[in-house]
């Protein structure tokens, strides 16, 4: 599985799959941060997580289970939230020792965040439906405003804000779930950004790929430079331009390209 996780880095990103990233004797966020603003664009992944098969709406009750245990951290499997705040301790590092070092006088750092199971758990929704996809059911949860916030994302929201880092949301959502959206941020904590981009009916047909690179090209022509960008998909991360760092959450409940 991780060798196939691998390809999928070296293809998407153009890069090697960067050992200091990688393992259990990873160095401390702060050095590991230092050793990130030494190239232009890396990649930080947790290689235990990315080992956990991944759903994408298989209907086995064997690894269902496994997935609930995953989350409720009472498998051997390891533990979804310690993943996921192992993650964002790696971002908040990253963005206090590039905050720390401008490039160029008044240099508009960005952030950017993808929403679901990024900032906002659906995993509420996700298990009540056993991991199965119903458009209509999932449109109505999102509508009912009540994800929770993943608390490392927000941690980093709130660091970027005290950094005067620029926040920006990309997500896949449509464009007729703002109001939802925006509540929903409000409510758990996110409660001012740049902007939020949400999918046009013209990008529909587009890979979630496609889009998300095409927005983070348009805000690099706007000039603002992406330090960080954090998602749950190899797709929010991926294509040209990358953010200086890509921090990717474990999400082995399902899969977007």
């Amino acid at each position: 599985m991780l060798k196939k996780h691998s390809a999928i880095l070296s293809a998407v990103f153009g890069i090697v799959f960067a050992p200091i990233f990688l393992g259990a004797q990873q160095p401390a966020p702060a050095q590991r941060a230092k050793s990130v603003l030494q190239t232009e664009s890396k990649v930080s992944v947790l290689a235990i997580a990315e080992s956990i098969p991944n759903l994408n709406n298989a209907n086995d009750p064997s690894l269902k289970s496994q997935l609930k245990q995953y989350h409720d951290c009472t498998c051997t499997c390891g533990c979804y939230e310690n993943d996921l705040n192992r993650e964002s301790e790696q971002a908040i590092a990253y963005l206090r020792d590039r905050a720390a070092h401008p490039r160029k006088p008044g240099e508009k750092m960005a952030l950017v965040l993808d929403i679901d199971e990024t900032s906002l758990s659906n995993y509420e929704e996700m298990a009540g439906a056993d991991f199965g996809y119903d458009a209509k059911a999932f449109n109505d949860w999102i509508e009912s405003a009540k994800a929770p916030a993943i608390q490392g994302t927000l941690n980093i929201y709130r660091e970027a804000r005290r950094l005067g880092v620029f926040v920006f949301f990309i997500t896949g959502r449509d464009e007729s779930q703002r109001a939802a959206t925006e509540k929903n941020l409000k409510s758990q904590g996110f409660q001012k950004w740049e902007r939020l981009i949400m999918r046009t009916p013209e990008q529909k047909s587009e890979t979630a790929l496609k889009y998300k690179s095409g927005v983070r090209s348009g805000l690099n022509g706007e000039g603002f430079q992406i330090v960080l960008s954090v998602g749950d998909q190899w797709s929010d991360l991926g294509g040209k331009p990358e953010a200086e760092l890509s921090v990717k959450y474990p999400d082995p409940f399902y899969f977007i390209q």
